[in-house]
């Protein structure tokens, strides 16, 4: 409906929230005819009543206005509304120039049954490449309609509830790479170009293939990084102690998804119009739509459902404007028995599905996701079981990797490495340096550690050394069996997380909140706003990657075998995989 506001311009109203519902009935309806925007006007209710022929300019003005308002949130849920200009029509002010048309796709989309088990790790994986698809970004040949469609096959998604902590990790990651790691394409989610390079450090042998901008930066951070100059080391000396700023806490409470009754009743739209025919009780759809916890609450869940279905198969009084009519309901069923039975959905039943390449994505999330902190053991093994579902439906070629940068998963070696070391065995591994060099070691493993989220083997070499390595860079291991005749020296556990070697850095003032991360800390202020970082680090690949990282910020750094690592790495990377290309 219309009203007229103060100022003597005409405005919609949309007290039932059936604009974008009457758009999609008319023009479903008329598929595969095109509808000018005339025809558009004197078809759906909310406009008609109003605005009949659409005779003077205002009128017209304020219709294409509403008009392609509610074509963008039909669009934002996941519902095309191509448009088309005739082909020889002169644009005249008594005649309307585009047309329109729903997009009801020519590609096959797949269906999948999901059990109830399936769904609350399907809502996070969903959640988790829906902010991906956000990103500035996200690759252009993979589809970003698929949100409604999964609603229709899998409903209840939107009552789900999603970990906090993905939500703030995704939240505070805005760009999406495609990175190349071993043959594998990945998509990559992070923060800015220092967060990127530090994923690309972390991962040896990988390379950024898009975007082009992304791929420079990281370039210029190499080349930044070899052009490093050598600074003094302090061990003790002036300067201020920075107290370590304090982690939150990791938070358990979830936060749910929430959604606006248009959104809710366009999911219940394509969910029983994928299942024409199929019987459904008000209270198992009030659960999967809405949900609820007590009595109270499904009566109000319940009564909201039913008028829901009223909304989706409503007729205009004089029978002539389409208004909401998707559906034939079984009223008697309804009425007496509660439960809802549709027909004649007007061919929506083309909507609901997911297209294939979003199922390799939801399964790369899903893979992702097993291995990833962000859920619980049993939500592990879930996860790991849908994934394996999932990869049924993708083509071949179409399930990509998926990374979340700063939330590293569990390493591929880490059960066989807990394996080996519960029987006490030693062990040989290859891993790649902080040079980015391939090596061997024998080594005894006294425990793993888990320090802010990567994971850490520490142990000693057969001369006793003591060990720290980052068991993401291990690309083989193998027990040493004691009868094969091979052995390695037993040593006392050792106490300790290895040597702690001191370093200093000078960088600009605006390292100064990444430095406010570490611990014993100490900084003296130089002059053209430098700062000198004195400090102590219990591995040198982590500072190694920091300083490539950040080196826009870093202007030299000491002692000089540390710079040395920090250019070797440099060099190496700007020589493989095309970096320098």
């Amino acid at each position: 409906m219309a009203q007229r506001s103060s100022n003597g311009r005409r405005r919609f109203s949309d007290k039932g929230g059936k604009h974008e519902l009457d758009v999609l009935a008319v023009l479903s309806s008329a598929f595969p005819q095109w509808l000018t925007s005339r025809q558009i006007a004197q078809r759906v209710k909310a406009y008609a009543d109003s605005y009949g022929e659409l005779a003077d300019q205002a009128a017209k003005a304020a219709f294409a206005k509403q008009f392609q308002r509610d074509r963008a949130k039909l669009l934002a849920m996941g519902i095309v509304i191509e448009s088309r200009q005739p082909e020889y029509s002169p644009k005249t002010d008594n005649q309307d120039f585009a047309s329109y048309r729903l997009r009801l796709g020519n590609e096959p989309k797949i269906r999948i049954h999901f059990e109830k088990e399936d769904i609350p790790v399907l809502a996070v994986a969903n959640y988790f490449v829906q902010s991906l698809a956000q990103a500035e970004d996200f690759p252009a040949d993979i589809s970003r309609e698929p949100a409604l469609g999964l609603d229709s096959i899998a409903p209840g998604l939107g009552i789900q509830k999603i970990p906090e902590g993905l939500i703030e990790a995704l939240d505070s990651r805005k760009y999406t790479a495609t990175v190349e790691i071993n043959g594998e394409k990945i998509n990559v989610v992070y923060a800015d170009s220092d967060d990127l390079a530090t994923f690309m450090l972390e991962n040896p042998s990988s390379r950024i293939l898009t975007p082009l901008v992304a791929k420079e930066a990281y370039i210029k951070r190499l080349e930044a990084a070899v052009r490093l100059e050598v600074t003094g080391v302090k061990e003790e000396g002036e300067g201020v102690q920075i107290e370590k700023r304090r982690r939150r806490a990791e938070k358990v409470r979830f936060v749910p998804q929430t959604e606006s009754e248009v959104d809710r009743r366009l999911k219940l739209l394509l969910f029983l119009s994928a299942h024409m025919g199929t019987a459904y009780s008000l209270k198992d759809l009030a659960m999967q739509f809405i949900g609820f916890c007590g009595k109270e609450e499904e009566k109000e869940a319940v009564e909201l459902i039913k008028r829901d279905i009223g909304i989706l198969s409503t007729v205009s009084d004089d029978g002539e404007i389409a208004g909401s009519q998707f559906f034939d309901v079984d009223w008697d069923l309804l009425e007496k028995k509660g439960i809802v039975k549709t027909t004649n959905s007007l061919g929506l039943e083309r909507l609901a599905g997911i297209p294939p390449q979003y199922v390799g994505l939801l399964a790369a999330a899903v893979k992702y996701l097993s291995r990833s902190s962000f859920l619980s053991e049993e939500g592990k093994a879930s996860a790991k079981r849908l994934g394996n579902y999932l990869r049924q439906y993708a083509s071949p070629g179409t399930v990509p990797w998926m990374s979340l940068t700063g939330c590293e998963v569990e390493p591929a070696y880490l059960p066989a490495i807990r394996e080996i070391a519960s029987e006490g065995e030693g062990m040989e591994v290859e891993y790649v340096d902080i040079a980015g060099e391939r090596c061997k070691k024998r080594l005894s493993v006294e425990r793993i550690v888990v320090d802010e989220g990567i994971y850490w083997l520490v142990g000693s070499d057969e001369s006793g050394e003591p060990q720290n390595l980052r068991i993401s860079t291990i690309t083989r291991v193998r027990p040493i069996h004691s009868d094969r005749g091979e052995k390695i020296t037993r040593l006392a556990p050792f106490k300790g997380d290895g040597k702690k070697t001191p370093v200093s850095f000078e960088c600009d003032a605006e390292l100064l909140t990444q430095i406010s991360e570490f611990s014993e800390v100490r900084i003296e202020e130089e002059e053209d706003s430098k700062l000198k970082v004195h400090m102590t680090v219990s591995h040198d690949s982590w500072f190694v990657v920091f300083c490539i990282s950040h080196s826009k910020h870093i202007f030299s750094v000491g002692p000089k075998s540390i710079r040395d690592l920090i250019v070797a790495r440099a060099e190496r990377e700007l020589s493989i995989g095309g970096q320098s290309s």
